[in-house]
């Protein structure tokens, strides 16, 4: 979010990050902003405010990404299950922030699962009765429509005090993951940590891997008596030990995006699922941002898989930046 804003225009001052290995991380890379590292429950607005040093009205935008576990398609089972989860209170803390900053703008991004959450609705009419047209302002986009190379919906939120905005048109040129990764040192001897941290396959798995067809490939294109049991008697997850295919955006970069066995995140023609650096590039992030290695692997590829592209927010928060400027210039 905040690299998108940043690339906007905006400038920002301020972040709350509960998780401290994702706050040490942004830190390293947004060393200007001042971070509450702390529950968001905690964080007071008139602290903030303090903080600061401005004054209630006077904040350009507040923009959040409530943590979207609790209404995510594959923990919901497309909604067939409501997840008891305690973070999915945390989209009314945005609105708490919206009520007590009172900024110039709002912008707020989540699953497309939460359009349907009875909370979405509360969240919806807080914000509508403080002034801000929200409803006007929220829809499902896809990333990969706003120079993203990689097929991610989500859902949007925006709005100004007092008037809506129009989200930013589609690009007509889709990314791929050629553009994204094509051309990198190869994975293990780039000197870049991200791209060069190792993998460690079975016998068995690496014959699997190989077996998949380049560019796109899937577990399906096997001989029967190649796939695993599990994937035999499961109709679904058809991602599952795919290859990526060269011409086309990338599936949704997740958590789990250095793992074969949760989606289809082996490389296109390499006998290998994609390395950190390569799903950051995927994410739209530059070559130079930092993701640190302290906790392992896994728990840098969660920080990765959850983030927001950084084209996509831009892309929005340009059509807000610009809104605001024009608002704010003299009318002669």
């Amino acid at each position: 979010m905040t690299v998108g804003l940043k690339r906007a225009g905006f400038r920002v001052v301020g972040a709350v990050e509960i998780d401290s290995l994702a706050c040490e991380t942004y830190q390293l890379n947004h060393p200007d902003v001042h971070v509450w590292g702390m529950d968001i429950r905690k964080v007071k607005a008139t602290d903030v405010l303090k903080q600061l040093n401005i004054k209630r009205g006077e904040l350009g935008l507040v923009a959040g990404c409530p943590p979207c576990q609790g209404f995510s398609s594959v923990n919901t089972l497309n909604g067939k299950w409501e997840v008891d989860d305690d973070r999915n209170e945390l989209i009314l803390e945005y609105g708490r922030f919206v009520r007590d900053l009172r900024p110039r703008a709002v912008l707020m991004e989540n699953v497309p699962g939460l359009l349907a959450d009875p909370r979405m609705q509360v969240l919806c009419d807080m914000l509508e009765k403080l002034g801000y047209p929200v409803r006007s302002g929220l829809d499902i986009l896809n990333a990969a429509d706003f120079g993203v190379p990689q097929r991610r919906r989500r859902l949007v939120m925006i709005a100004l005090d007092g008037r809506g905005v129009s989200f930013a048109p589609p690009n007509s040129k889709i990314v791929t993951v050629r553009n994204a990764i094509e051309g990198l040192p190869p994975a293990g001897m780039s000197g870049d940590p991200l791209h060069d941290f190792p993998e460690r396959r079975s016998a068995a798995v690496m014959k699997r891997i190989r077996a998949i067809p380049k560019d796109g490939g899937s577990r399906t294109d096997l001989p029967r008596r190649q796939q695993l049991q599990c994937h035999k008697d499961c109709d679904g997850f058809k991602d599952i030990y795919g290859r990526m295919a060269w011409n086309k955006p990338a599936p949704t970069i997740t958590g789990g995006c250095v793992n074969p066995s949760k989606g289809r995140f082996l490389h296109p023609t390499e006998d290998r699922a994609i390395t950190l650096r390569e799903a950051a590039l995927l994410q739209g992030f530059d070559r130079n941002y930092g993701f640190l290695l302290t906790r392992g692997k896994f728990a840098a590829a969660e920080m990765i898989g959850n983030a927001l592209p950084p084209a996509f927010v831009a892309a929005h928060a340009r059509q807000i930046y610009n809104e605001l400027t024009t608002a704010a210039a003299p009318s002669h």
